[in-house]
């Protein structure tokens, strides 16, 4: 019986591995395509995300490979550091710096950022990725994916690449490709594909490349002046086994090692991809219909390990990615295996499909990546947000602009800014319940505190205290508190001492002197 078991659980990770392959390959390629890396890079991450993150972490259902979200760093960063070797150090400083985070335990850091914040980050990717990609949808000669910035030192902006594509550079094949490979996925999205079992399991990304590479070729043999350059394929090297595949690895240049900039961009890597990884396994565990917790810390040390080993052979940084694992899931994954095959058959495209892959169309991967970024940063998202209220809205709209105009680290450090003023706020406002009532001539004041008061609500309890009205009855009820900080207990004996000079008559309830404290 146990054997049966076991054969059905590997049955279905197989199966849905063999799925999540089919959706990873064209993001693998398709990500490296918008982060300026090698093609061939972002398959390495891939199957490094299979077959080594998928062993060390503790999800069962999470899957690692290139991400969207790390695009912008990724782009930015080989910029920046002059050359693809410098910035593979700075993915294995990445690497070093999770393993770092994973043992300090700093898995609960994702609950500390505010979800406006992350909301806007991913957000403005899903916007670069959209204007990045269109003169791959184009099939502009001149791609201009330099800086991921809007706006650039020399002048450039993102909307002056799209105008100079849209009026020198656009090939007619390509456009047909890009606008018929955005149709299949549009429509693989609606309910009536998706309610065909089968075709529910194939992903949409897949036959639009399939579809893409036909109709090239269907260029090629009747419409030659549609066919799409070479130079707006897929560049793969061409592996024809092991060997030759270690010999197209490409490694760190550790003798940039001690360039500040390095660090400045592992430690960028090293912050946005651990949050992506904790928010995609928080996300996977509510989809997991065994309902398995996944430990976070270890998720850290796993995607640490991978980034290291990512980074060492030539590979951009990976995370923990929600698109390939809600395919797992939805495929019937049981077990980390089913990442573990997606990673088998990753290698095994490597070593026996690159020259079919170099007939794929960038224009199709393009088409792949304007619907991630749509999903990033739908309209309906920003509904959402405006809905919530301005404490909501104000930071997730100022952190989009806010990296749009100048960088990721920045753009994210400019909104938590915004989201600590509203949290401040918030504290200031309801650190205690206070109820006002007359009595024969007078106030009667009942101020009782919260469970837990900090130093963050000293204003808000002293400035109420101070404005308390003459010739009045004051409670101060500490008694449903666990917790009164000593800053707080300092403004309360401050106001006990000057009360009588109001004519105000204190009472205070269970609330710990300041001597009391200070004994202790």
């Amino acid at each position: 019986m146990k054997e049966r078991k076991l054969f059905d659980t590997v049955g279905k990770d197989l199966s849905a591995g063999l799925v999540v392959f089919l959706v990873a390959l064209p993001l693998c390629l398709g990500i490296s395509l918008a982060s300026g890396a090698p093609l061939f890079a972002g398959l390495i991450a891939g199957v490094v995300g299979g077959l080594v993150v998928s062993l060390l972490s503790g999800s069962q259902l999470s899957v690692s490979g290139p991400a969207a979200g790390l695009t912008v760093i990724v782009l930015n960063g080989i910029t920046t550091l002059g050359s693809y070797e410098v910035f593979l150090l700075a993915v294995v400083v990445c690497g070093v710096l999770q393993i770092l985070l994973g043992y300090l335990k700093a898995g609960i850091i994702g609950l500390y950022f505010p979800s406006s914040v992350i909301k806007g980050m991913l957000a403005a990717i899903g916007l670069i990725l959209i204007l990045k990609q269109i003169p791959h949808f184009l099939g502009a000669d001149d791609d201009f994916l330099g800086d991921m910035d809007f706006f650039q030192p020399d002048g450039r902006n993102t909307f002056s690449e799209i105008s100079y594509a849209l009026s020198n550079r656009l090939q007619v094949g390509s456009l047909i490709v890009g606008v018929i490979s955005l149709g299949i996925l549009i429509l693989w999205e609606k309910p009536f594909v998706q309610r065909v079992k089968f075709l529910k399991l194939v992903p949409g990304a897949l036959i639009a490349v399939l579809v893409a590479i036909g109709l090239n070729l269907l260029f090629q043999n009747s419409f030659p002046a549609f066919t799409i350059a070479n130079t707006h394929l897929v560049q793969l090297p061409e592996i024809t086994g092991p060997a030759s595949l270690l010999n197209e690895l490409r490694f760190p240049d550790w003798s940039a090692i001690t360039n500040p900039s390095v660090w400045v961009v592992g430690v960028t890597l090293a912050i946005v991809a651990s949050l992506e990884s904790l928010l995609s396994l928080e996300a996977v565990d509510k989809l997991d219909p065994h309902k398995r917790r996944s430990p976070n810390n270890r998720e850290l040390k796993a995607q640490g390990v991978g980034n290291m080993v990512s980074g060492l052979i030539g590979g951009i940084p990976v995370t923990a990615v929600i698109v390939r694992s809600s395919a797992n899931v939805n495929a019937g994954g049981e077990t980390k295996m089913a990442s573990f095959f997606h990673g088998v058959f990753l290698l095994l495209s490597i070593l026996f499909m690159t020259d079919f892959l170099r007939y794929v169309p960038l224009a199709a991967l393009a088409a792949v990546l304007l619907m991630v970024g749509f999903k990033l940063t739908k309209p309906a998202l920003y509904k959402t947000q405006w809905k919530l209220g301005l404490d909501q809205f104000l930071p997730f709209i100022i952190t989009i602009i806010a990296i749009l105009f100048s960088d990721l680290l920045k753009g994210i450090s400019i909104g938590l800014v915004v989201g600590v003023f509203y949290i401040l706020k918030a504290n200031y406002k309801s650190p205690y319940f206070f109820k006002r009532e007359s009595h024969e001539g007078h106030e009667k004041i009942h101020i009782k505190l919260s469970e837990n008061v900090s130093f963050l609500n000293k204003a808000s309890v002293a400035l109420t205290l101070d404005h308390l009205p003459k010739n009045s009855d004051v409670i101060i009820d500490g008694s449903n508190s666990t917790y009164i900080d000593y800053d707080v207990l300092e403004a309360i004996e401050n106001f006990r001492t000057v009360a009588h000079e109001k004519d105000i008559r204190l009472t205070l309830r269970d609330i710990p002197s300041v001597a009391t404290v200070d004994m202790h």
